[in-house]
């Protein structure tokens, strides 16, 4: 058993999204709020987070929110555009657990319509900050949108796979 040691905790969690302990079911979700990359209280009121970090450019990224996200690499810039789709289920940290693009920027006013690809199960998309929120689904097609009339940073997960690192930020300028 000597390999298992190098199993690092986040690996171990990843590959274990759902355990059932004493009738009750995990689902990844063991930590504290430093490792899942929450804000505690202050950042669940009805107003977009300002938690991100901004770059020389004035362009704000997700790096701290989104450092378990596999797929993250930037922010992708939408503005300008009425309408973005963004994919749920893509794939991503280790199976269909990702959201993609997991970053954007976009406009006031623009729709972002979240797009199932029907893999990786079960999925939803819910604001941290409780502005938005989808019912959980699973079949390809399915659709959610939210349109963004207020400028901020938005921060969201699936609720199932958010300790899997299924998780978005919108920046809207």
């Amino acid at each position: 058993m000597s390999h298992l040691s190098s199993v690092s905790r986040r690996t171990f969690l990843r590959a274990t999204p759902t355990i059932i302990v004493g009738g009750t079911v995990l689902a990844g979700c063991t930590g504290n709020s430093s490792e899942t990359g929450e804000e505690g209280p202050a950042d669940t009121a009805n107003s977009p987070s300002s938690g991100t970090e901004a770059n020389s450019s004035g362009t704000s990224t997700f790096d701290a929110w989104l450092s378990d996200t596999g797929n993250y690499s930037s922010v992708a810039d939408k503005t300008g555009a009425s309408e973005v789709t963004v994919s749920v289920g893509a794939q991503g940290n280790n199976g269909a657990y990702a959201l993609a693009p997991p970053a954007i920027e976009i406009s006031t006013g623009t729709t972002v319509l979240w797009k199932w690809t029907g893999k990786g199960g079960n999925h939803d998309v819910v604001a941290q900050n409780s502005s938005f929120e989808s019912e959980l689904q699973s079949t390809e097609g399915a659709t959610f949108e939210h349109t963004f009339d207020d400028t901020g940073t938005y921060k969201y997960y699936c609720t199932p796979h958010r300790a899997m690192g299924m998780k978005g930020g919108i920046v809207v300028k």
